[in-house]
């Protein structure tokens, strides 16, 4: 007897799935058409090959599914048919916009309309601070050409493995100082370029977001590039931001381009709540004369900025060595609340605590842009 294909099928279309009450075939589950390899020599068997697609590993009805499949098969195509038979199992379709962090509260976006301002250590240190006051913190890394936080928590060397969950492979954040983190720097190498076009970018930070396992968080706080960019957009087109915190240096250029960062969450179409201003590097403090204090940059400039732009400012943190040097080392200064910077992380993270739940009390929940 020669078999084909098509035979196999007629068989797999006798066996009924109990989870549909109707046959493999009408059900969809013939994952691929069968294969059927001849003998290699008279005398030996027909092999057949069969993939089978189930809804989950755990089906009730698999190991049931399976034995009738292959009896169906020998029944009509003969008993000394080698029957192969293999089960696949579906992946749970990503979750819809607007839908991807059910279990997040709160998403803060920690912005800066110009480069080299200090927007990654504040949010390291915001982060850590947050956690230290109790509460379930993430930190996304959403800078995919220049991420910085693996080196920030001392995680270089780590690798995030995936987990099977709820039908998907979900990416399992690295947790460190109580904040899960995500950064695209731990799938990359630390020393090359990451030359991707736009759309390769927002897809790798689609896929931080929505395929990983953030879990239960009261605050998501986002990393976001220097100024106004496709990533900031694919953010707002993904994610219904609580607010967003604008980071900037006293100085006039650094507060020209906040400027430009505040509009665009401002504008119409985005309309995201601006949480607050932080200005960094406020002053210079040398440490053998920690009670002087030396404007460098400019004097309260983001202060009256805020003035201007009638939001809050929320904290003024100091230019001081050690700052970056806990930076560099990956212990953020946010860890020691018994120094003057990590105290100054610590009274940023209450403030922002206290402007988030004005904002939850005074005003709606940010929609998506595109979905208004």
């Amino acid at each position: 007897m020669t078999l084909y294909p098509k035979l196999i099928m007629d068989a797999l279309a006798t066996v009924t799935y109990a989870g549909t009450k109707k046959n493999l075939v009408e059900s969809g589950m013939v994952a691929d058409t069968p294969t059927v390899a001849a003998p290699a020599k008279e005398g030996e068997p027909w092999h057949v090959k069969v993939v089978l697609e189930f809804p989950r590993d755990t089906d009730p009805f698999l190991r049931s599914t399976v034995k009738a499949a292959e009896a169906a098969i020998k029944y009509h195509c003969g008993q000394d048919v080698e029957v192969e038979i293999i089960t696949e199992f579906k992946t749970a379709p990503r979750p819809e916009v607007g839908q991807m962090l059910p279990g997040v509260k709160n998403i803060i976006a920690v912005s800066s309309g110009k480069g080299g301002v200090g927007k990654s250590t504040v949010s390291a240190n915001l982060a850590i601070a947050l956690a230290r006051l109790g509460y379930k913190v993430g930190l996304l890394d959403t800078d995919i050409f220049g991420p910085s936080m693996p080196k920030m928590f001392d995680v270089e060397d780590e690798r995030p493995y995936a987990i099977h969950k709820d039908g998907r492979d979900l990416i399992c954040p690295i947790e460190k100082y109580g904040v899960k983190l995500l950064s695209i720097g731990f799938f990359v190498s630390p020393t090359t370029a990451t030359l991707w076009r736009g759309g390769m970018a927002t897809s790798a930070l689609k896929q931080l977001i929505a395929d990983a396992d953030w879990g239960e968080l009261d605050y998501f706080i986002l990393d976001t590039p220097p100024g106004t960019s496709d990533i900031h957009l694919t953010l707002l087109q993904t994610l219904p931001i609580t607010g967003a915190v604008i980071v900037s240096t006293p100085q006039q250029v650094a507060l020209a381009d906040a400027r430009k960062g505040i509009d665009m969450y401002r504008n119409e179409k985005v309309n995201v709540p601006i949480l607050g201003l932080i200005e960094n590097m406020a002053w210079f403090t040398p440490a053998e004369l920690p009670e002087n204090k030396y404007y460098i940059f400019g004097r309260e400039g983001c202060k009256q900025l805020a003035q201007e732009m009638d939001v809050p400012l929320l904290a003024q943190i100091p230019l001081v060595q050690s700052i970056c040097d806990n930076g560099d080392a990956g212990t953020p200064a946010a860890l020691n609340s018994d120094t003057a910077t990590g105290l100054a992380f610590i009274n940023l993270a209450q403030a922002v605590v206290t402007v988030v739940n004005r904002r939850n009390k005074e005003q709606p929940a940010t929609k998506i842009v595109g979905t208004k």
